[in-house]
């Protein structure tokens, strides 16, 4: 049985193929040139802070072009397909190959199934490639800028710079490594505070769980009151405060796959401590990769219309409008969801469904 061309999911298969390979080559080679121009203008100005340190040369830009590269692939992909759908609709629309084929029965849904398609397998792909490469380069980067483009240390699972609030009272930590009753902190200062009013600075060489607490070496105490320093011993602070607070301290979302910032999360949420931020940047990391496939339909409004009109570049405007306006949107969503004002789903998906449903009223509106 041959179904009629309006209950075809695609126009044909060869149009298939060929509105795909054109939609693909678009963006890709729209991806090529945004990452060449913007590759060569983060070099220019990264490289003298790359330069500076001694013994640095040629093979210390292009390592920080191959960690760099990464990141701006996956933060332009998704624009670079708005683009490519542009000009592939634009040049279709000129052409009067739109024309050609909604005359031989082609609904704008079966116009645009091709580019959906498509780029449902650019999402995969994405994901992937965030995932496995991008995650990994920006923990490189990340570690390699803040020793200065210097020898990067060996990771061996040492968190620094520690802070961590128990009740009133502020901890800092210089190190804190270790899990459970080996856990152990270096470079120990309480703030210990009551009312919002400081009443003592402790230090300590070194801190060990004991007790339920933390068991202070080498301590001094300042008393605030009396201006006085004097050395304690044996004195047990932070009760109640497990090895996990401190040496989870440091979770970035950016530099960890998603099963290992997963893991991190429910190890967070185990030790008590909040994990809306990175919840949200857990969901992004599967809506993120997902905008590729809103774009054909943010786009599409450049397909229809008259060229001939001379309307169809407004309606390109109006398909970039759109598309930008999503990308601010998802910015400011995720931004919320980091200070906590959304809910982690909600700053992920709430712009991604929301456009979605623009799109979609805009094409039936106009064009069904």
């Amino acid at each position: 049985m041959v179904l009629s061309q309006e209950f075809r999911f695609f126009p044909s298969r060869r149009l298939a193929f060929y509105m795909a390979r054109m939609f693909l080559l678009r963006s890709l080679a729209v991806l090529a040139a945004l990452v060449v121009v913007l590759q060569t203008l983060d070099l220019l100005g990264e490289s003298g802070n790359i330069l500076s340190y001694p013994g640095n040369g040629e093979a210390q830009l292009w390592q920080y072009v191959s960690l760099r590269l990464p990141q701006i692939v996956a933060r332009f992909l998704p624009f670079s397909v708005l683009l490519g759908t542009l000009i592939t609709f634009v040049t279709l629309n000129q052409n009067s190959e739109v024309i050609a084929m909604k005359s031989v029965g082609v609904s704008a849904h079966q116009l645009l199934a091709p580019l959906v398609l498509t780029s449902v397998l650019v999402a995969g792909l994405s994901f992937a490639f965030n995932d496995r490469i991008v995650s990994r380069a920006t923990s490189t980067l990340n570690a390699w800028e803040a020793a200065e483009y210097g020898p990067i240390p060996i990771n061996r699972g040492i968190s620094s710079n520690v802070w961590v609030r128990d009740g009133d009272d502020l901890i800092h930590a210089d190190t804190a490594q270790g899990k459970g009753a080996e856990a152990q902190l270096t470079g120990v200062t309480v703030y210990d505070r009551a009312g919002g009013a400081l009443q003592s600075i402790i230090t300590a060489r070194l801190a060990r769980p004991d007790a339920g607490g933390w068991r202070l070496e080498g301590a001094t105490r300042f008393t605030v009151s009396r201006g006085v320093e004097e050395p304690v011993s044996g004195l047990l602070v932070a009760m109640g405060v497990g090895a996990d607070r401190f040496t989870l301290a440091n979770v970035n979302g950016d530099e960890r796959s998603f099963r290992a910032l997963s893991v991190a999360i429910d190890d967070l949420v185990a030790a008590g401590r909040p994990t809306a931020a990175l919840e949200s940047v857990l969901w992004h990391k599967l809506s993120g990769p997902l905008s590729s496939v809103l774009m054909p339909l943010l786009a599409a409004v450049a397909a229809f219309g008259l060229a001939r009109s001379g309307r169809l570049f407004i309606r390109a405007v109006i398909g970039m409008g759109l598309g930008f306006a999503y990308f601010v949107a998802d910015n400011f969503a995720l931004a919320m969801g980091n200070l906590g004002a959304y809910p982690p789903f909600l700053a992920a998906w709430a712009p991604f469904l929301l456009f979605m449903l623009i799109g979609e009223a805009v094409l039936i509106r106009t064009e069904e």
